[in-house]
């Protein structure tokens, strides 16, 4: 199935390339072009495309600011940020909008490709490697108290053995490495994840490892 794709970014240059190298997999289709965050809700409607490749710095309606708002919607697009930089308060702040994930601006093409297809499969373009980076440099060691307290209040929503499969989450296992840790089955640990996101409104893991660790949860089960 043809992925339908839509480039967001203010540099006419880094749209052409993207759209060039982009548009030569066979199941990428570019199907529209934005220059600045404020065209994205008209590009969306006009063109349904599964995937947004969104530019966070842009000069009227940032990227970050459009990722929220997009994905306020009801059956949004995922969305994926581009970033110069590996760690960044924005990129942060993209991910709790809904954000499936980022990659930097000088991705090899042949990762980027991968980006998107993973993305529209319904899979964050994050590691759990990365994931555990992201929230070691950006996020405050300690979250701030009524951030931890709220945290702590949603995922005290979820079932005992679905607060042990987030709490795993937050620390960066993948689904083999929780089926392991709890002894149970991958399709187990699918379900347990889809229960989490459905339950606590999140849109994809990372939302759900964000949450952890804002609970202070993530790093006092490993003991640290």
């Amino acid at each position: 199935m043809t992925i339908r794709l839509i480039v967001v970014d203010d540099d006419p240059l880094v749209r052409a390339g993207l759209t060039l190298m982009l548009g030569g997999a066979d199941d990428l289709e570019i199907v529209g072009e934005g220059a600045d965050g404020r065209e994205v809700p008209e590009l969306v409607a006009r063109h349904a495309p599964d995937v947004v490749l969104m530019d966070i710095r842009m000069p009227h309606v940032d990227g970050l600011t459009a990722t929220e708002r997009l994905r306020a919607l009801p059956g949004a697009p995922e969305v994926v940020v581009l970033t110069t930089f590996h760690a960044d308060e924005q990129v942060l702040r993209a991910l709790r909008a809904g954000a499936a994930g980022f990659v930097l601006k000088d991705t090899p093409p042949a990762e980027i490709v991968a980006a998107v297809r993973r993305v529209a499969a319904g899979d964050p373009v994050l590691s759990p490697a990365v994931t555990r980076q992201l929230m070691t440099h950006v996020v405050e060691r300690q979250p701030e108290q009524p951030r931890r307290t709220t945290a702590a209040a949603r995922l005290a929503e979820l079932a005992d053995r679905e607060r042990e499969v987030a709490v795993a989450v937050g620390r960066g296992r993948s689904n083999a490495e929780i089926a392991t840790e709890l002894y149970m089955s991958v399709p187990t640990v699918k379900a347990h994840v889809s229960r989490i996101l459905a339950k606590l409104g999140l849109n994809n893991r990372v939302q759900i490892a964000l949450l952890v660790h804002d609970a202070g949860l993530s790093e006092a089960e490993d003991g640290v």
